[in-house]
């Protein structure tokens, strides 16, 4: 029997404890993270560099950077004009305007890097487009359409290589530990028919059975009013910062510390749109301080051996056999979605994939398959917690969060039900297992 510490008990007690009140959300979610920190530094579970990383993540930034631009689309009437032209092909019929939202959640992703960068941009003129067509904000619609920007925009993106970061972080983690390398079309012809099509139309059904609504069918035409000063200050950031979010491969700079340039430029006086009441009031810094929490969460699970301990007791556990493909799979995809509920979809893959080997040799899949896999099960969480970006689209839309866990468990038990097993017969006719 493996021997536990007395400080890796502690460190448990106090991750589990922050999990269950976000899973339950007991307390409002900014004061379960206050406490996170508070408990976490008097009780020396980790040095402050692993607790508080999350504030010096490129995730937490490209969050406050996104509200900021988001804020500043809202005031000068961007998110209204690009809102108009949606709304007139879209608001025909619900289904319709659902599945045109998560269809272009979906094909942002390509040009992209960013899931925050993309949800940003998107949801302020989606919450513009509702609002145009009858849909107020905090009624079923609405909800619906806000959750379909965070969960179509986490969730299809997986399917994409560089699209989000825990696919970057999974690249990263393989290269460093097998020297393996993934290009951009195979991943994509593995994961697309699944993570892109087919979940994209579970969740589109998904959203219109919980979130029924009837939008008032536009037909006058867009705003073709000529463009403000502002506006077009707006245009030439906006464009410029999603031409540099389409090329960092190229030029190296990550598209936190892009989005924070424009959201600096955003506040500056004169040049700017937003003064320092605005700033205040329209910055979510509650959920600013949720994101740093899950991601100091993960980092010290990560650090203290927590995670590695917790994945050893579930691969001694888990079912894996080579005679037993298919339970092997399901087992593998289970054993990960364990994982997510410890460290986030950040942390999965850089836990899981350094010890892909030992799956692979208790399983009887190739190294590649079982890195592979684990991309259904961090791409379907069950809670909004384990993925970042749907925890930001639910603030940004100001979304009830039982509505929001509502949804992710709707999707994942179908997920579990039906896609797995038609991942597991692509993933066959594919050659992989």
């Amino acid at each position: 029997m493996m021997h536990v510490s007395s400080d890796l008990w502690l460190t448990t007690f106090v991750v589990a404890v922050t999990i269950i009140l976000w899973a339950t959300a007991r307390l409002p979610e900014f004061i379960t993270a206050l406490l996170f920190f508070a408990a976490a530094m008097l009780l020396h579970i980790a040095p402050a560099e692993s607790v508080f990383s999350g504030f010096s993540s490129p995730a937490f930034w490209l969050v406050l950077s996104g509200f900021i631009l988001g804020l500043a689309m809202r005031k000068v009437g961007l998110a209204d004009r690009w809102a108009s032209f949606l709304s007139v092909a879209l608001s025909q019929s619900w289904p319709r305007m659902v599945s045109g939202v998560i269809t272009l959640s979906y094909l942002l992703a390509f040009i992209m890097p960013s899931n925050m960068g993309r949800i940003a941009l998107l949801m302020p003129v989606v919450a513009a487009m509702a609002n145009q067509v009858g849909i107020k904000e905090g009624t079923r619609g609405w909800i619906g359409l806000a959750l379909a920007v965070g969960l179509g925009t986490f969730q299809l993106s997986s399917s994409i290589l560089p699209a989000n970061v825990p696919n970057l972080v999974l690249i990263g983690a393989a290269d460093n530990a097998f020297h393996l390398h993934f290009n951009w079309m195979p991943w994509w012809l593995l994961h697309t028919p699944v993570l892109g099509i087919a979940k994209g139309i579970l969740l589109t059904i998904a959203i219109i059975y919980l979130f029924p609504a009837k939008p008032v069918h536009r037909i006058t035409r867009p705003d073709t009013s000529a463009f403000t000063a502002a506006e077009w200050r707006l245009m030439f950031i906006t464009a410029l910062t999603l031409l540099l979010w389409i090329t960092d491969g190229w030029h190296g700079i990550s598209p936190a510390w892009i989005g924070l340039a424009a959201a600096c430029i955003c506040l500056l006086p004169k040049v700017g749109f937003i003064d320092g009441n605005e700033f205040a009031n329209g910055v979510n810094f509650r959920t600013c301080l949720y994101v740093a929490a899950i991601l100091g969460v993960t980092t010290v699970v990560v650090d203290s051996g927590l995670g590695e301990a917790i994945a050893n007791g579930l691969l001694a556990i888990t079912p894996l056999a080579p005679d037993s493909p298919f339970i092997s799979f399901i087992s593998l995809n289970a054993l990960t979605s364990a994982l997510n509920f410890v460290v986030t979809a950040n942390g999965v893959p850089a836990m899981f994939t350094p010890m892909a080997q030992q799956f692979a040799d208790a399983s009887g899949f190739s190294l590649t398959t079982v890195v592979m896999i684990q991309v259904f099960a961090y791409a379907t969480p069950l809670l909004p917690y384990q993925a970042s970006p749907i925890v930001v689209a639910i603030a940004l839309g100001k979304v009830p969060v039982r509505e929001g866990v509502k949804l992710c468990l709707l999707v994942a038990i179908v997920s579990a039900l039906i896609l797995l097993p038609l991942n597991y017969l692509w993933f066959l006719l594919l050659c992989y297992i």
